[in-house]
């Protein structure tokens, strides 16, 4: 099976990943840190700013498929303090329209660059 590769420039990969693969009907979203498009680095102001640039990314990543957030299926939530949980599912509520997409989040030890939250996404086509 052959990958077609989805990137978004101002998506930043930290390892040997594409932001995202297209199956033909799924598309299959690498997760994303916080990460600034512009400078690499990671978005200060806690877990509120950290969630949205998540969403920033993820939503570039969308965007160089020809998708949007109407079109995602299912996210998991990876977060290092689960005491983040209800900051984090305040923007989270913000980002989609009901009915919500299928959602699972899990708490971990860490994240990469230090993060405090990760999310990834599988979208549909149309």
């Amino acid at each position: 099976m052959t990958r077609t590769a989805i990137d978004a420039a101002s998506a930043v990969a930290v390892g040997p990943y594409s932001h995202a693969v297209d199956t033909g009907s799924l598309i299959l979203l690498s997760g994303q840190t916080p990460l600034d498009g512009s400078t690499g680095a990671l978005v200060d102001g806690g877990i509120a700013a950290q969630t949205r640039q998540c969403f920033t990314n993820l939503f570039a990543v969308l965007a160089a498929a020809g998708l949007s957030p109407d079109d995602v299926q299912k996210c998991t939530v990876f977060l290092t303090d689960m005491n983040d949980f209800a900051a984090m599912n305040e923007v989270y509520a913000e980002m989609f329209d009901q009915p919500y997409p299928a959602r699972t989040t899990i708490g971990v030890a860490a994240l990469p660059l230090d993060a405090a939250v990760e999310i990834e996404i599988i979208a549909k086509r149309r």
